[in-house]
């Protein structure tokens, strides 16, 4: 009886690390794909903020924001598919060789080598989507505003309200104190978007 409790016993332990292992996995993909839309906005507006420093006109904004929306997301994908494809080579070369020296033994190594290899094509289309996600937030709240200085003023303020949002969820998934984090998120979004603002600006006024 005693054996049987303890077979049980632990069962349910191997069970709660799965699920733990399992919860951990879901995070990391989460936050990644957080800190991408953090990236998507912050690039993206800055962008917008940089070209209207030079430019007022709606249209000279809209168009550098949704160049780099298709630029960054475009970066992201391939980047984290190169990135991901290297590791799964590495992973696949590494049960070749675990299995020919048996150390896993045949089929319990390649089921569970092969549930956990890293997916390329998904990690590169979830960084692509999250880059676009980011980046749409500035290129929506400047859409339907013709007044220069108001379109400046609520892609800023927009992007701000996002940043904090974005800041606050990473915080969450990544188990950290939400206030700093999002803080730090928020006045690094503002030191790019006015330092790009301001060196735009001064280029702006002794080329053009």
């Amino acid at each position: 009886m005693e054996k049987v409790v303890i077979g049980v016993n632990d069962h349910a332990m191997a069970g709660a690390e799965k699920t733990e292992f399992d919860y951990s996995q879901r995070s990391q993909w989460l936050r990644a794909a957080v800190l991408g839309a953090n990236d998507g906005l912050v690039s993206t507006a800055s962008l917008m903020m940089g070209v209207g420093a030079v430019k007022q006109e709606i249209k000279a904004m809209m168009l550098s924001g949704f160049a780099g929306l298709m630029a960054g997301a475009c970066s992201m994908a391939i980047g984290e598919f190169v990135s991901v494809y290297s590791q799964l080579e590495i992973e696949v070369a590494q049960l070749k060789r675990d299995k020919m020296r048996g150390e896993q033994g045949g089929r319990e190594g390649e089921e569970d080598g092969g549930g956990q290899l890293p997916r390329p094509f998904q990690a590169a289309s979830a960084s692509a989507m999250a880059f676009t996600v980011g980046a749409i937030v500035p290129l929506l709240s400047a859409a339907f505003v013709r007044e220069y200085w108001v379109r400046v003023g609520v892609v800023a303020g927009v992007s701000s309200v996002a940043l904090v949002a974005f800041g606050a969820t990473g915080a969450v998934l990544g188990r950290s104190p939400v206030v700093r984090s999002a803080a730090r998120v928020l006045i690094g979004g503002w030191a790019a978007m006015l330092l790009t603002f301001g060196l735009m600006k001064l280029v702006g006024s002794r080329v053009m």
